[in-house]
């Protein structure tokens, strides 16, 4: 099944196609649709890894102010 996100990027490509096409078998892509498929993949990692990373901040953060109230000496 393909997906219809991908199948709209490619038709949307315009003048573009030839450079993603010759991209793509550089990279090693038996089709363009592989290639969007896989950087659409790795955006959606990309996204999760940053939102890991933001909520590990914000524990570590918390756990200074923690750390701070519980102070007995201020």
């Amino acid at each position: 099944m393909q997906d219809q996100q991908i199948i709209q990027i490619i038709e949307n490509l315009k003048g573009r196609r030839n450079y993603e096409e010759k991209k793509a078998a550089k990279l090693g892509f038996t089709s363009l649709y592989a290639y969007f498929e896989n950087k659409i993949m790795k955006e959606k990692e990309a996204i999760v890894e940053k939102k890991k990373e933001l909520e590990e901040i914000r524990r570590s953060e918390e756990t200074i102010r923690n750390k701070k109230k519980n102070c007995n000496c201020c």
